[in-house]
């Protein structure tokens, strides 16, 4: 009997994948890489063509080709550690996803909604795969975390980091990456893992969310990983928008950045949608809402959208409800007027306070800052004044930012029982909300 002949071919999922330009450049990868950071799941094909099995009576039969499915081979040992598989190379989303996406800038994510997409993959089981896409992101670690950060383009290890910020341990927060490069040998342990938070006191443990063979998963691992540990470097997302609405208004509460037009209208539901609900009450817009506003988007947010762009004497697209970057600046930084003609600084410049009796609009954190002069910082200390805080001033309070404002509005803060971020000194919307209730 003559020896079968065995090639090694492709999945036939692989085969089938279009010609983008990703596709292309992923397949080349594995060429370059020889295939060896492949996953062992191949398909050998006997080739018997021509080849015949001599019965006892001499007489000839074509052999049946038959065809061997290897079984997958585990990344890990039975404890959950071992080497990570390969990536593929950095491209653009799958071409039916960037089509559809108007832009291929990354997103500004809330940290909630970075750990909310990578749980749609933990809750979808998404297969790993370097060559495979799923809502037009590689199936691989790095792909995985392109996604989770809204990158709009799969990036690999070695180019994630231009994407952040690098942090240290106590830093960490859930949304930032672990993330390890092997710039010698990439398909030697290189990974990166979305951290979600620590898991123990000790901080020797944390969950991870991550895409590995054989599908992605979310569970305890310890810190930094099961191999490599000393050799990953935790980042944080440079368009994170730290969300300020749970804490007391310190540093690290939102951004005055605009989110982008995405994270509003029909189908929202996320926290720029109650900060800008908020933000509308305090320029007049309280009638439009019988209750919130709240994170989901509703008619209310829309009608009062429209009201203050009209307000300003925008028309048409310019006040169509949906909050564009000057209407989000408008208000973040208490400029143009309010709903029903009152001026909240029509000068443009930011710096009225509103008018009558209402709280003033919070101007955003851009003025309250080492260096910063301005009408708000007067405002801001004569009001710590009169709530009996004024204990740091020597003299004043007035316009440029001192030492001694930051101490005072801390005093103000630790007063309502805030501590951490929340308690540094620095003005945020809760502040200043609260500083100002009558």
């Amino acid at each position: 009997m003559s020896t079968p002949v065995f090639y090694e071919i492709d999945d036939p999922a692989t085969l089938a994948l279009c010609a983008c330009a990703g596709c292309a450049r992923a397949r080349a990868a594995d060429l370059r890489a020889g295939c060896g950071a492949r996953p062992a799941a191949r398909v050998a094909a006997v080739a018997a063509l021509g080849a015949v099995t001599l019965s006892a009576a001499g007489t000839a039969q074509a052999a049946t080709p038959r065809v061997a499915r290897v079984a997958p081979a585990v990344d890990r040992a039975p404890a959950g550690q071992g080497e990570q598989p390969g990536q593929g190379a950095p491209g653009p989303l799958f071409a039916a996803q960037a089509a559809a996406r108007t832009t291929s800038a990354p997103l500004h994510l809330t940290r909630a909604q970075i750990l909310a997409r990578a749980q749609t993959w933990v809750d979808a089981r998404v297969p790993y795969s370097m060559s495979g896409y799923y809502q037009g992101y590689r199936k691989d670690c790095s792909g995985f975390v392109s996604m989770a950060w809204g990158l709009g383009s799969n990036q690999w290890t070695g180019s994630l980091a231009a994407y952040g910020t690098r942090i240290g341990k106590s830093q960490l927060r859930p949304g930032d990456m672990l993330l390890f490069h092997n710039p010698a040998n990439p398909t030697a342990g290189s990974h990166v893992t979305i951290f979600g938070g620590w898991a123990d006191a000790s901080r020797t443990k944390y969950l991870a969310y991550e895409q590995t063979r054989p599908h992605t998963r979310k569970q305890t691992t310890p810190y930094a990983y099961w191999n490599h540990s000393s050799s990953y470097v935790p980042y944080r997302y440079k368009y994170v928008v730290e969300d300020g609405s749970s804490g007391g208004g310190g540093g690290g509460g939102s951004s005055a950045r605009f989110p982008g037009t995405h994270a509003f209208g029909p189908g929202a539901n996320n926290a720029h949608v109650t900060r800008l609900g908020k933000m509308l009450v305090q320029r007049g817009g309280a009638k439009f809402y019988t209750s919130g506003p709240g994170p989901r988007w509703s008619q209310a947010d829309r009608r009062a959208t429209q009201a203050f762009q009209r307000a300003q004497g925008w028309s048409g697209r310019d006040a169509d409800g949906i909050p564009g970057p000057a209407t989000w600046r408008y208000l973040v930084e208490g400029k143009g007027r309010d709903i029903g003609g009152s001026s909240g600084g029509s000068s443009g410049d930011g710096s009225g306070s509103g008018s009558g009796s209402r709280t003033p609009a919070f101007p955003g954190r851009g003025f309250f800052r080492p260096g910063q002069s301005n009408a708000h910082v007067t405002t801001l200390g004569r009001q710590l004044v009169k709530k009996g805080y004024g204990r740091p001033y020597a003299q004043g309070p007035g316009p440029r930012w001192s030492e001694a404002d930051r101490r005072a509005v801390e005093a103000f803060q630790r007063a309502q029982g805030w501590r951490g971020g929340n308690a540094d000194g620095y003005p945020g919307p809760a502040t200043w909300q609260r500083l100002f209730a009558k």
